[in-house]
């Protein structure tokens, strides 16, 4: 899950230029949802438009919560959203579980964590956790899944994540399993679910809803959990279905999978931070692609983001140099179009100005003695994976005449 530098929120009311306020409106808070405006005046102003979001969710039929909004793309959210999945009582949960505050700031934090041997080991734990989920979730993804279903996915397999220990020596006797995981997103400064799902011109935290995946999205699974006291975080691009497979989708996916692979070949101890984002950009723009500058890699350990900052972009100004011990992300969002990004009313989903499609990738890596350890490597059965780049005239190189499953992978 990305970090961002803190931005303000837009207002709500239709046709307003400003930022939101502190004011909202009282009866979206009654029903669960964050309504925000600059005055009174321009509340009073937008209410005709904006009480037909009450009434829809009040319903339950399915709906666009934002009718007055601007849209920069054709993808829409589908409401309403589905009640918050439940935690077992007896799973470790971080401190924003009840509440939605982290209880700590990312941002101003210069000191950079280094992990002790048991430090290490918890997040090699954690994120091979993470890995297995994001794999169980990728599984499903095909054309008329849901991502409110892909929501559920996740959210089981986090909490089934578990560990087992024996009820009493010896070996031979019974064993008792004990789930362990929570899916960090949820309830992370109020974000309603246990995954991000974003899909063609969303560039990150996309709300899984009531949208369908269509024959010919491209949809990034953002995975984090929360297991003996640490965090793991990774997220891959996906194909849905075999009409994604087209020669533009391939060359952006690709390249922003390529973007990251060359950054973590550069990690080692002693490389400023700043660096990362010189090797991104300039991979994206030989490829044509932008890079988004809004959100950055993060530090991970016990806290979900932490410093250091980890920008994706050129000529940066992040501070500090890789250590051995060290744990962080690289998660590099590349745009078809342009670089610069908006807010859904929703406060959370990021799309490009111009409607075009992103594609991200995220590892979460180890600083080592000699180089770094991918913490969140695929595994031999990950599904999804590296597609041959189109030819520059626009055929599939090395695609021809093979089977495509739903998920977008090509089989021989």
């Amino acid at each position: 899950m990305a970090a961002e530098v803190p931005i303000k929120k837009a207002c709500m009311g239709v046709d307003c230029p400003n930022d939101a306020g502190s004011l909202q409106c009282p009866t979206c808070l009654k029903i669960g949802k964050q309504s925000t405006f600059c005055s009174q005046d321009c509340f009073k102003r937008s209410w005709g438009e904006h009480k037909i979001v009450h009434k829809a969710a009040s319903g339950g039929t399915l709906h666009n919560p934002f009718p007055s909004f601007k849209f920069t793309g054709p993808l829409r959210p589908v409401y309403p959203l589905s009640p918050r999945r439940p935690i077992p009582e007896h799973i470790v949960k971080p401190p924003w579980s009840e509440d939605g505050n982290p209880k700590y700031k990312m941002f101003g934090r210069n000191k950079i964590t280094i992990l002790d041997q048991a430090g290490q080991d918890a997040m090699r734990k954690v994120c091979r956790l993470s890995r297995e989920v994001l794999d169980a979730v990728a599984r499903e993804i095909k054309p008329g899944v849901t991502t409110d279903y892909l929501d559920e996915v996740c959210h089981n397999a986090c909490i089934e994540r578990n560990v087992t220990v024996l009820l009493h020596p010896p070996a031979s006797t019974p064993r008792l399993t004990i789930p362990q995981a929570y899916p960090s997103p949820l309830n992370y400064n109020s974000f309603p679910k246990s995954i991000c799902t974003s899909a063609n011109e969303v560039i990150c935290h996309g709300i899984p809803d009531s949208r369908i995946l269509l024959d010919g999205d491209i949809v990034n699974l953002d995975v984090s959990l929360y297991h003996g006291g640490y965090h793991g975080d990774l997220n891959e691009t996906y194909y849905v279905g075999s009409s994604a497979l087209s020669p533009s989708n391939i060359s952006l996916v690709e390249t922003t999978r390529e973007c990251l692979r060359l950054a973590i070949a550069t990690v080692r101890p002693g490389l400023p931070f700043r660096d990362i984002g010189n090797t991104i950009e300039k991979h994206a723009k030989e490829n044509k692609c932008s890079v988004i500058t809004t959100y950055v890699g993060h530090g991970i350990n016990t806290l979900f983001h932490c410093a250091p900052n980890i920008p994706h972009y050129a000529k940066n100004k992040a501070v500090g140099v890789a250590k051995p011990g060290m744990c962080f992300t690289i998660e590099p969002m590349i745009s078809a179009g342009s670089g610069r990004d908006k807010t859904w009313p929703d406060d959370w989903t990021s799309v490009t100005v111009d409607g075009s499609r992103t594609a991200q990738f995220e590892h979460t890596l180890l600083v080592t003695e000699d180089g770094c350890e991918i913490l969140t490597a695929r595994l031999e059965d990950s599904p999804g994976g590296k597609v041959e780049m189109p030819k520059e005239d626009g055929e599939q190189k090395g695609n021809e005449g093979k089977m495509v499953n739903g998920a977008g992978e090509v089989k021989a």
